[in-house]
């Protein structure tokens, strides 16, 4: 069961990503994986809301992070790393800008491949990147707003590289991008690859 709460905030079934804007205190997280600290990505009143006593969080080498999930079952993990945490394994792959300064590849801040019943990848905030391009992956998450990440047309473009089972287009309709830029990606992908829309 995969979701999309807003922005980048995704669930596939116990597990969440860069959750935000979480409304119900339900606590039935496994793990949380956090790309970066931005507010729209590392939103700790949405972590209160899903975390509990098992719950782990996943999250990359930043000083805000660590600070406000001091007390928390915090994993610092690394780009171009493989891991394995409470029975799920993922690689970190780097996920930065090269034509913006929002995101520097030197902060360390990731996207993840998650193996679960397929592999999941989740890019986090990025632009086209060399390491992005040689990722095989069942079901991706792109971010498609633009002004901190790729576009609409750049996401299309790295997808027809990619070349996933399934494609989302996530990043926005809310704080960048329109509602038509997931129309108008549906649109640029190639017709073997499965476009589902689940940000309204």
């Amino acid at each position: 069961m995969i979701t999309i709460n807003t922005q980048s905030s995704i669930k596939i079934n116990n597990i969440y990503f860069d959750p935000f804007k979480i409304k119900d205190d339900v606590h039935d997280a496994k793990a949380i994986f956090i790309t970066h600290p931005h507010y729209d990505h590392f939103d700790k009143e949405s972590i209160d809301k899903i975390i509990n006593d098992k719950t782990v969080i996943i999250a990359p080498n930043d000083e805000e992070i660590i600070r406000k999930l001091n007390n928390y079952n915090l994993f610092i993990v690394k780009p171009n790393n493989e891991y394995e945490i409470n029975s799920i394994k993922f690689k970190t792959i780097p996920a930065y800008n090269t034509n913006k300064p929002f995101h520097k590849k030197q902060y360390g801040w990731v996207g993840y491949l998650v193996y679960l019943n397929q592999t999941y990848y989740i890019m986090g905030d990025t632009d086209i990147i060399e390491e992005s391009q040689h990722v095989k992956c069942d079901y991706l998450f792109i971010p498609i707003g633009g002004t901190y990440t790729m576009d609409y047309q750049e996401a299309a473009r790295l997808t027809n590289i990619i070349k996933p089972k399934i494609v989302t287009p996530i990043h926005y309709g809310s704080i960048v991008g329109n509602k038509e830029d997931g129309v108008k990606f549906k649109e640029l992908i190639d017709k073997n690859i499965k476009v589902d829309i689940l940000l309204n």
